[in-house]
């Protein structure tokens, strides 16, 4: 059962990303603070959610929010400070771009670092314990896929679609049978090989 909260009273903002482990587009977060009376039973981590669940939870989640904000950071950004870096960064531009200023932040996860002075708390697996929590892991996941499905129109061939950018074996194909595009993350194994121009990026 999801908890509402870990203190009484206090402004709490769950935190978490979505696509940190892909080959190609942005990592994506969100950040939301859920009023204390918040409740909705299919309200879970959106990993075990439909695809058509999250997007059922999401209009719920905006309506019913505080506040929500959702930050990102493309693959140009990614490949100059890496990806955990990167995921930490798409998470502070989601808390700043809140409107109301949070006491306490939920990270979900083991580590965070931020130019933020907000206390906080990192949960791991809290996805699946905070209410919070795991309303931000749903936008992160539904705001990630819709830009995904739009890229894939562009370049159908990688079935962005369905794979939305993680390393599947027809993502992989595509790469050895195409190249890369503007899109993929240069740094990542499983891309960078197919590099034409490996100087010309920026390794951390």
């Amino acid at each position: 059962m999801l908890l509402p909260y870990l203190e009484k009273g206090r402004i709490e903002c769950g935190v978490d990303e979505a696509g940190r482990g892909c080959l190609a587009g942005p990592v994506f977060a969100a950040a939301v603070i859920l009023p204390e009376s918040f409740s909705n039973e299919l309200l879970n981590d959106s990993k075990q959610l439909t695809e058509r669940q999250r997007y059922a939870l999401r209009p719920i989640i905006e309506a019913e929010a505080v506040a929500y904000a959702v930050g990102v950071v493309f693959p140009d950004e990614i490949d100059k400070i890496n990806i955990l870096n990167a995921s930490f960064l798409a998470m502070t531009r989601a808390i700043e771009a809140l409107d109301v200023k949070p006491e306490h932040l939920l990270i979900d996860g083991n580590r965070f670092k931020s130019k933020l002075l907000i206390p906080f708390t990192t949960i791991v697996k809290g996805d699946g314990k905070m209410m919070s929590i795991a309303a931000a892991s749903v936008l992160a996941k539904t705001y990630r896929d819709d830009y995904m499905n739009k890229i894939a129109e562009e370049y159908p061939q990688y079935d962005w679609l369905e794979n939305k950018g993680y390393p599947t074996a027809k993502h992989r194909n595509a790469i050895a049978q195409h190249g890369i595009t503007p899109y993929h993350r240069l740094t990542f194994k499983g891309v960078k090989e197919f590099n034409p121009n490996p100087t010309e990026i920026s390794l951390f």
